[in-house]
């Protein structure tokens, strides 16, 4: 399996902390957001990580993981313009996806507690098209919201509902198949002008292609000032149980990244959007020169 960080948007929910940075730098507790997802793609046994980036301070992403080789890591780079929503970073990877199944892990959210590589190699045993994975929060009106039917079934999800069918949410980590991307083409923006995940796995539920696994360790989602705090707290509690591994060492890198953003289309379109969300998006290609 191929793994996908998206680690795009305007984080407006951590103003004015984003104002100069990336919310993806923040420190949480030892280190820096982004490594969490990371790690999480790690404990999934994965290699291959594509980081979709947006927002300020991409350059610095770039710089700080490198070629992603000292996290054990093949790392491609790929930049979203705007806060379109989930299905539409996901929608951007389809080249780099090919054929092969892959998991997408948000940026801010932070998982500790058992690895997940027993689950997605159950989700890629099975005849699933699509896979979640579940956790029960004390406020799922700030989520998309599993709905159950009276055989524990799971009948839809719903996007931040005013009235939560159940405190079980998808937390941010979805493993899917290669035919997904047919499903995003053809989706329509919310209410939010965004492309909702929620609709994408809503697709699978009436034809039984849903996997879900329920989460048994701690999660916390980290976009906002109050859990981003939390979420600290919850990692230090872990180092001083030392269930913390130390951070990857980087060093000074003794090569240089270039950036280079290719132009916006004129016309066409982009993973099958043809409406003016479709132009909001340009690769980043990433040179990394060998040492001399």
């Amino acid at each position: 399996m191929k793994g996908i960080v998206l680690a795009g948007g305007t984080a407006t929910r951590l103003y004015p902390l984003t104002t100069v940075t990336n919310e993806h730098l923040l420190p949480l507790y030892d280190r820096p957001m982004i490594y969490y997802p990371l790690e999480t793609l790690a404990g999934m046994g994965i290699s291959e990580v594509l980081l979709i980036l947006g927002g300020r301070s991409v350059g610095d992403i770039v710089e700080l993981l490198g070629d992603g080789s000292q996290f054990g890591f093949d790392l491609t780079y790929r930049y979203q313009r705007g806060p379109l929503g989930i299905a539409h970073g996901i929608g951007l990877a389809r080249k780099w996806v090919g054929r092969d199944d892959f998991v997408v892990v948000l940026g801010d959210n932070i998982l500790r507690g058992p690895a997940l590589d027993g689950v997605a190699h159950e989700f890629q045993r099975s005849v699933c098209g699509a896979g979640t994975v579940l956790y029960e929060v004390p406020d799922p009106e700030r989520f998309g919201v599993a709905e159950f039917d009276a055989s524990g079934r799971i009948v839809r999800f719903e996007e931040k509902p005013e009235r939560p069918k159940s405190n079980l949410i998808p937390i941010g980590v979805y493993m899917l198949r290669p035919e997904v991307f047919g499903i995003i083409e053809r989706l329509q923006p919310s209410a939010r002008g965004e492309f909702e995940i929620t609709d994408v796995l809503n697709h699978y539920i009436p034809r039984d292609g849903l996997f879900w696994h329920r989460y048994t360790g701690q999660w916390m989602d980290a976009g906002t000032v109050s859990s981003l705090l939390r979420a600290a707290q919850m990692v230090e509690a872990d180092a001083e149980r030392g269930e913390l591994r130390p951070p990857v060492q980087v060093a000074a890198p003794e090569y240089t990244i270039t950036l280079a953003r290719a132009p916006a289309a004129t016309n066409g379109h982009t993973n099958g959007h043809t409406n003016s969300a479709a132009l909001q998006t340009a690769p980043i290609h990433v040179a990394l020169p060998k040492p001399a």
